[in-house]
């Protein structure tokens, strides 16, 4: 959404394509209060952000919004075709920017089909956009921010978190995250996953144990631990089939969450006209994605010939919020990523 607020603010027209009638991606599900600066929104909680974007996209005439609409390919002329409202149907575009986030990733266990099984993601679903309690007693997979913050927003709905457990040596997330449910009383159990999930038709119970330093578990350190919810928050994988129809160049970096595509500093592909933004260009937190989007946005408005003076100023700005939100210790595996990217030494596809 940041991407077509950006490019209508210099005047150009947009269509906005949203499978979801609540527009607003991750941010309908985050009841928690952003970090960084007063510009990216610190203080302010994503289901707040997300109305302060329909209200500003509601009141710009230039942007069409299609909400329930699926994309179903785009060609080489840049004709797009979708599926709206049950209706297949085609447009063409000037610019084409791609936005379509990131989908939960699975982790193998024995039993892991069972009800009461269930990724991060759709535990928020359940409880922040729902007001649906998952469970009563959680086991989460994962401590990274996710599955951090996800533990308190399951404190806070009144559910009882078990554990979080972590295959790694350390806590991947942040460490004002970890303190806050450590305080809460608990427990983060690092160098552990989940071996079995109990249960005959549903959740009743899993099996643990430890991991060694090659990431195997270690015989003999199995223990049972009594659950009704299992909840993983085990990474992400971008949603990058759309670009891959434009024929982008496709790269895999670990670090940025694996086959993304190859882009330049105005969050342009390879494929002349199409941009990324978000989760799709790189794993990372909603602050960047929306600053993202924001840059795509103005530099698809510039390279339609809209050479205003305040559009050169905006996309200038927004890289460097970019590059000043990526910097010190927590932006390091993302810059290290794109430079991997930037160098050409990650895996070609």
């Amino acid at each position: 959404m940041s991407a077509a607020l950006a490019a209508a603010a210099v005047g150009v027209r947009v269509t906005l394509m949203d499978r979801w009638s609540e527009l607003g991606g991750q941010l309908i599900k985050q009841t928690h209060r952003f970090f960084g600066s007063e510009r990216e929104r610190a203080g302010t909680r994503g289901i707040d952000i997300v109305q302060e974007l329909r209200d500003e996209i509601a009141a710009n005439p230039l942007i069409e919004v299609k909400c329930n609409t699926d994309v179903l390919g785009i060609y080489s002329d840049r004709v797009i075709a979708f599926e709206e409202n049950g209706k297949f149907t085609r447009m063409t575009a000037d610019k084409i920017i791609i936005s379509t986030g990131a989908a939960e990733k699975m982790l193998l266990f024995e039993n892991n089909d069972l009800p009461g099984v269930y990724g991060a993601g759709a535990v928020q679903t359940l409880m922040n956009v729902y007001g649906i309690q998952p469970g009563n007693r959680v086991l989460m997979i994962g401590a990274g921010n996710i599955g951090l913050i996800v533990t308190y927003q399951l404190l806070q709905a009144g559910v009882e978190v078990a554990a979080i457990v972590e295959a790694a040596p350390r806590i991947g997330g942040y460490k004002v995250h970890a303190s806050k449910v450590r305080r809460l009383g608990v427990p983060i159990m690092t160098k552990t996953t989940v071996k079995t999930a109990l249960g005959d038709r549903f959740v009743t119970g899993a099996v643990l144990a430890d991991m060694d330093d090659s990431f195997q578990l270690v015989p003999g350190t199995e223990r049972e631990i009594e659950v009704d919810t299992i909840c993983l928050s085990v990474g992400l994988n971008p949603l990058s089939e759309l670009i891959t129809h434009t024929r982008a160049e496709m790269r895999y970096v670990p670090q940025l969450g694996g086959f993304i595509p190859v882009r330049d500093d105005n969050m342009e592909t390879t494929s002349p006209g199409v941009y990324v933004a978000g989760d799709v260009s790189c794993i990372e937190e909603a602050s960047a994605a929306m600053i993202e989007g924001s840059i795509a946005g103005v530099s698809a408005a510039i390279a339609t010939g809209m050479h205003r003076p305040e559009a050169l100023d905006m996309r200038d700005e927004f890289v460097d919020q970019l590059r000043i939100l990526r910097s010190g210790d927590t932006g390091k595996k993302i810059r290290d990523g794109l430079k991997m990217l930037n160098q050409g030494r990650a895996v070609n596809c």
